[in-house]
């Protein structure tokens, strides 16, 4: 049943509508044929969102406020958010911290300084960040070069 509803997905994702943008976001680390196919299905359309922070916003990987008055007080991740996108961004991002320079240096950086689930919602974010440039410029993603 698995490998047949994973067929139908491969086939899905050579259609006209999914070919070009699910061969764009498979160049992006941790974002296999299936992990493509929930993006695209369930961000229906890039172009509604004006830039990444509007993407990270409607995945749900932004910071959380409550605000009363004078006082803002921040609460970890937002309670709104698209749960599959969500989870499916945290879980690819593991991936890239293995295979981009730029991400495994920002990985790292982040790691010495708080726990590594949390330093990997940043890298998820980072990798939202690519997905939206990915789609919107029509291009492939190029691996991070660091200079030091």
């Amino acid at each position: 049943m698995i490998l047949e509803v994973s067929r139908k997905i491969r086939t899905l994702s050579r259609t006209d509508h999914y070919r070009q943008a699910a061969t764009l976001l498979v160049s992006i680390p941790g974002i296999s044929t299936l992990s493509a196919m929930i993006l695209l299905t369930e961000l229906i359309d890039i172009s509604r969102f004006k830039n990444p922070n509007h993407l990270r916003s409607y995945i749900g990987i932004v910071p959380g406020e409550n605000s009363t008055g004078e006082e803002e007080t921040l609460t970890g991740l937002t309670p709104r958010r698209n749960p599959f996108l969500r989870t499916l961004l945290v879980e690819a991002a593991w991936v890239p911290v293995r295979k981009d320079p730029a991400l495994i240096l920002t990985f790292t950086q982040l790691s010495a300084r708080m726990k590594k689930n949390e330093a990997i919602i940043r890298i998820a974010r980072k990798l939202s960040n690519r997905i939206w440039y990915v789609l919107t410029q029509g291009q492939p993603y190029q691996l991070g070069v660091v200079v030091e």
